[in-house]
């Protein structure tokens, strides 16, 4: 689980945030449950950092606000417009019991180890996220298919996924298609044995050479050639 530090602020001018945010920081606020909302401030760097890996709006935070760890949800990032540099961000806090819509990753393991993937399949990815259901303290990180023995031709949908009895996809009502392995556009051909080639080598140089020796054939010792006078027919005595 990845952690931030973070400061109580008492900024409440744009002149303040302003300040606030030409020193490296990034104004937040912390809110959810029975608690009051806080106002924070967080280093910028760490927190581009942690929104440059992988799933940062579906994981949760630890958050030490002044010394003090708590878990927090990052819901919203708001950017600058010019600068695309974060500016503000929202935590929703994590209370037992307390559900959340959120949109998990999906995750695909062994590629390697599908026959279909190896035979040229194709994985069309219908949804890389599926959003989800469920208690903030139940969220998973990711949702996970094996892709091992898989073959072309077959397809994963939410049913073919555990999740816990508390959390839910937000679809109802239908099961829906998540990916499926698809056969290649372009099938490609077994490659001929050594021998086989090697007897179409022969075939092929045979019809070469009777080409080459091919014309009319010369007339045959004692044939008659056409024109040639016929023997005179014995004269009557």
């Amino acid at each position: 689980m990845n952690s931030l530090d973070a400061n109580i602020r008492t900024t409440k001018t744009k002149g303040e945030l302003n300040s606030l945010r030409d020193n490296g920081n990034v104004p937040a606020i912390i809110y959810g449950g029975e608690a009051q909302n806080e106002n924070i401030s967080i280093s910028k760097k760490v927190l581009k950092s942690l929104i440059e890996k992988e799933n940062f709006l579906s994981s949760i935070i630890t958050l030490n606000v002044d010394g003090k760890p708590q878990k927090a949800l990052p819901r919203e990032i708001k950017y600058d417009i010019i600068s695309d540099e974060p500016i503000h961000v929202d935590f929703l806090r994590i209370v037992s019991g307390i559900k959340v819509r959120i949109e998990v990753p999906v995750k695909f393991l062994n590629h390697e180890k599908s026959p279909g993937l190896k035979r040229g399949g194709v994985l069309n990815i219908v949804r890389r996220k599926v959003e989800l259901k469920c208690p903030s303290e139940k969220i998973p990180e990711n949702l996970v298919i094996d892709l091992d023995g898989v073959d072309i031709g077959e397809s994963f949908k939410i049913s073919s996924i555990n999740l816990d009895s508390d959390v839910t996809p937000t679809i109802q009502g239908r099961d829906f298609v998540i990916a499926t392995l698809a056969a290649p556009t372009v099938m490609k051909e077994p490659e001929k044995p050594a021998e086989a080639e090697a007897a179409e080598g022969e075939v092929a140089e045979g019809a070469e050479a009777a080409a080459a020796e091919g014309g009319d054939k010369p007339a045959a010792e004692g044939d008659k050639k056409e024109g040639e006078d016929k023997k005179p027919a014995e004269e009557k005595k």
